[in-house]
């Protein structure tokens, strides 16, 4: 998937990784691919400064903990990052919804 066709996504794409669990950049980077069939294959030079700016936003939040042995820094949903990912949603389906009347192959509406 070309990195244009992202911008101005990702931070919906992260949020909607979390919502309702936990988890640490690396997993973060796994779900995105599970999610979308391997069409995402984001670097952590993208992800990590996102998170960052998130949680700098009150998006997110993070904390040390412990994952398989490792230090890891995890990641989570606050309050305010539930309010934006439902905004986020919602803004999506409008978007989808206009793009598809014009690339989708049903018929042009009649003039009014």
């Amino acid at each position: 998937m070309k990195a244009d066709a992202l911008r101005g996504h990702l931070d919906a794409l992260l949020l909607a990784t979390l919502d309702g669990r936990e988890l640490h950049g690396y997993a973060i980077i796994e779900a995105l691919q599970l999610r979308s069939g391997g069409a995402l294959d984001l670097p952590t030079g993208t992800v990590y400064p996102a998170l960052r700016r998130l949680e700098r936003a009150g998006y997110v939040r993070s904390e040390w903990t412990t994952v398989s042995g490792r230090q890891r820094r995890t990641y989570q949903l606050t309050t305010a990052g539930k309010k934006a990912l439902t905004a986020e949603r919602a803004a999506w389906r409008e978007f989808t919804t206009a793009i598809e009347g014009v690339l989708g192959s049903g018929p042009w509406p009649a003039k009014a």
